[in-house]
């Protein structure tokens, strides 16, 4: 298990909670996004620690994949995970599928993502999925920016979890901050921004053919069938599992095992307080913290009162 340096990302519609939840140092700005473990161009996260301290999650998925990852196929490492600030609404938005992506932007993978609700203000929204029944009729609303009843809004509250498949309209609206799994695409089309000028002055770009060309219609809204398993010293909990990611929350109360596993996962303390033991060696961790926990690595023993999100990516 080995500590990842967050990559913190200005965004106009973020704030300055992180640094109270997490007790980050933030730079100045609005910071919207920690991508806290990342192997895209724009921000690619290192190891604190361990015997590949400094090294990046894509360097080393070249170059030791099977060793510490798994016997994947896949092209790049496939997952990204941030905790997002929202002080606004972020654009209504939708994300194309792996096979839209390379029919659209000759890109190898679109974007499945997940939200795990961390902290929402009273009254806090998204914006998730449409009543419309037809591209026509979606591209009208596009025009008209008649928005507000097509658009279905949910009420959120901590400790709620979302699947947010590609093709589902969604938008993240102000006064939450949660945690984000999603595939490592970012590819991102803007059905409506609110009228919001960019750093340029102008209105953001906006993407509305491209949008509705992936947007899945009539809409399937999806149900929630966590499965819960008490085990010895807390609870586990798999939120989800697709061909994309597996997401499992672990709350620890007691002593808690992190057995070994035959791939790689990404590790989220969200809550709490505790220490994970792996023979003479001890890793704090604390709200805030992540890891990467190699394939076939010993098991953990992980202690106190936390709670934490494991992500993973089972092979075919």
């Amino acid at each position: 298990m080995y500590a990842i340096q967050p990559i913190f990302k200005e965004r106009i519609w973020g704030g300055r909670r992180l640094e109270a939840l997490f007790q980050f140092e933030l730079p100045e700005g609005q910071i919207g996004e920690c991508w806290t473990a990342s192997a895209r161009a724009s921000g690619r996260t290192h190891f604190l620690d361990g015997p590949d301290q400094g090294k990046t999650l894509d360097e080393l998925w070249r170059t030791k994949r099977t060793e510490l990852f798994g016997d994947y196929l896949l092209d790049a490492f496939p997952l990204h995970v941030k905790l997002l600030d929202s002080s606004a609404y972020l654009s209504v938005q939708v994300h194309p599928n792996d096979e839209e992506a390379r029919r659209l932007e000759g890109e190898p993978y679109g974007k499945n993502e997940c939200w795990y609700i961390l902290e929402a203000a009273p009254e806090a929204e998204i914006i998730l999925g449409h009543n419309l029944q037809s591209r026509d009729a979606l591209l009208r609303c596009a025009q008209e920016k008649d928005w507000e009843t097509s658009l279905r809004h949910q009420k959120v509250k901590p400790g709620e979890f979302y699947y947010i498949p590609s093709g589902t309209i969604h938008a993240l609206g102000p006064g939450v901050v949660l945690l984000e799994i999603q595939q490592m695409s970012d590819r991102t089309y803007r059905l409506y921004d609110y009228d919001r000028l960019g750093d340029d002055g102008k209105p953001r770009e906006l993407h509305v053919e491209k949008a509705i060309a992936v947007t899945t219609i009539p809409d399937e809204p999806w149900t929630n069938q966590s499965e819960t398993i008490v085990k010895e010293g807390g609870v586990m909990t798999k939120l989800l599992q697709v061909p994309s990611f597996t997401v499992i929350r672990h709350e620890v109360s007691g002593r808690y095992a992190l057995h070994d596993h035959p791939v790689f996962r990404l590790l989220t303390v969200i809550d709490g307080q505790g220490e994970a033991r792996q023979g003479n060696r001890v890793i704090p961790l604390q709200k805030g913290n992540q890891f990467f926990v190699p394939r076939r690595s010993e098991d953990y023993e992980i202690s106190g009162s936390v709670t934490f999100v494991t992500s993973e990516v089972f092979l075919d």
